[in-house]
């Protein structure tokens, strides 16, 4: 099998557009459209078709089979337990993983609702069937909707909030040696806060102009290489010894990059928390595991 190249692809996409008259438009998102984004073989075809209405094109799902023979396909509006995202009400997606490799994110969007999909400033048009925006072209494809904005205060100590009182709960964890728990709480709710920070410590960085990108995937481009190594190495491996190392990596990476942003931003950060939650979670490090009390 050999994987069908970039012109292969926009030449399918766009040759189903031409042939269905109910398609008006054929947009682009998503990493291609990213000027910043270095292409590789792996980039997504992200497409929007701007269509009349949907429903005709819903009372049968196999009309997506033209595009290539499909490895796995998922419909998030079509599903009970991964809905999709409430800003995307009101289009439908046809997410086809192909057996060749490739992949299109084809969004189905109706005219009335196209608005509120080409605010992404990724957004570009890629064939004007209908002549939609002859009177309102897009500005030029660029990734000004993603980059990092300057949090208020107020998001600054709630992020510190949730990092810290979730770290203060995770120490019952540790103690009783709940490994999955472990993990999923530090991967869910404080690495989720830790990355917010991070983002906001690129942000203090470059004055706010850049993407961090998606679960952070530019952070190699934009972190000095010792911050980065020690954000690796706040993924632990397996075993409690391990895990109790990068709690503390993490909580002595979030002080530091926090102190950072706290003082580009002219905010003060709650040493208190810091402070209080760190002596509890070495208290109960060294707590014997058949301890009658806490203190």
């Amino acid at each position: 099998m050999t994987s069908r190249n970039e012109t292969e692809m926009m030449d399918l996409i766009l040759r189903v557009a031409e042939k269905d008259p109910r398609i008006l438009a054929v947009l682009q998102d998503g990493s291609r459209s990213n000027p910043n984004v270095t292409p590789d073989i792996f980039q997504d075809f992200d497409i929007i078709y701007v269509v009349e209405e949907l429903v005709p094109f819903l009372k049968d799902h196999h009309w997506v089979d033209v595009f290539g023979e499909q490895m796995i396909l998922q419909m998030p509006e079509d599903m009970e337990l991964y809905p999709p995202s409430p800003e995307l009400e009101g289009a439908f997606s046809y997410l086809l993983q192909f057996k060749d490799g490739n992949r299109i994110d084809l969004m189905m969007v109706p005219l009335g609702k196209l608005d509120n999909f080409t605010e992404d400033s990724l957004c570009k048009v890629i064939w004007d069937k209908a002549g939609l925006f002859k009177d309102r072209p897009l500005p030029p494809a660029s990734d000004a909707s993603y980059v990092v904005e300057k949090p208020s205060e107020r998001s600054f100590i709630d992020c510190c909030n949730e990092f810290w009182y979730t770290n203060a709960g995770l120490a019952k964890g540790l103690w009783r040696q709940e490994e999955i728990l472990i993990r999923e709480l530090s991967n869910q709710v404080i690495r989720g806060a830790l990355l917010q920070m991070m983002n906001w410590y690129i942000g203090c960085r470059y004055d706010f102009t850049v993407n961090p990108g998606k679960f952070g995937k530019f952070y190699q481009r934009y972190l000095e290489p010792a911050v980065y190594e020690k954000l690796l190495a706040t993924y632990p491996a397996a075993g409690m010894q391990q895990a109790w190392e990068a709690v503390f990596t993490t909580t002595t990476l979030f002080r530091e990059v926090a102190g950072v942003v706290a003082k580009t931003l002219g905010y003060q950060y709650p040493d208190h928390w810091d402070r209080d939650v760190t002596a509890f979670m070495l208290h109960v490090q060294q707590l014997p595991k058949d301890a009658a009390q806490i203190y």
